[in-house]
């Protein structure tokens, strides 16, 4: 099965992180990957994304035209990238920030409060990682536990105590799924 996913939002909302976790969870666990990043003109605050392959056959082409999975974590990102979406695909819209629901009929949403629970967790900056948890959840396509290992390793030094906020934030994600 091939993956093929666009994560869209605004800069600095961890949209790369979300692509570039997936794709190296990926590339652990024996799958082909490609991870493209596109920026807008600013880092923070300007648009972003990307577009995440992870496949069990050789990947032909990195660009995601229309992606089997969307993740919109801005009301643009979902408006510009939902039309491309394929007919059965699966689109994860944070909800904390975007109150319009998928358009169509033909895919399946889901919606996760991603900055309320990162809120709730007492730093606003673990909202991909609630994004991250409930795509894993809703996908199964990668393990937690690989997730879970890349962050041990991710988070080191003065960045370790990091680990198990955003451990929590990836099984907070997980349970809007559940």
């Amino acid at each position: 099965m091939t993956n093929e996913i666009m994560i869209a939002g605004f800069g600095g909302q961890g949209v790369m992180a979300i692509g570039k976790t997936l794709a190296e969870a990926g590339m652990k666990e024996g799958k082909a990957v490609s991870w493209l990043p596109s920026y807008g003109p600013e880092m923070r605050g300007g648009t972003a994304n990307c577009c995440v392959v992870i496949s069990e056959d050789e990947i032909i082409c990195p660009i995601v035209l229309e992606p089997t999975e969307l993740i919109a974590m801005n009301l643009p990102s979902l408006l510009k990238f939902e039309p491309t979406v394929v007919k059965g695909g699966t689109i994860f819209v944070n909800s904390s920030i975007i109150s319009e629901k998928v358009s169509r009929d033909d895919v399946r949403a889901i919606y996760v409060p991603c900055l309320d629970i990162a809120n709730e967790l007492g730093n606003a900056k673990v909202a991909n990682m609630v994004m991250l948890g409930a795509y894993i959840e809703a996908m199964g396509n990668l393990g937690t536990e690989t997730i879970k290992e890349m962050l041990v390793h991710m988070f080191t030094g003065p960045k370790a105590k990091l680990v198990d906020l955003n451990i929590e934030a990836l099984r907070r994600g997980a349970a809007c799924v559940k």
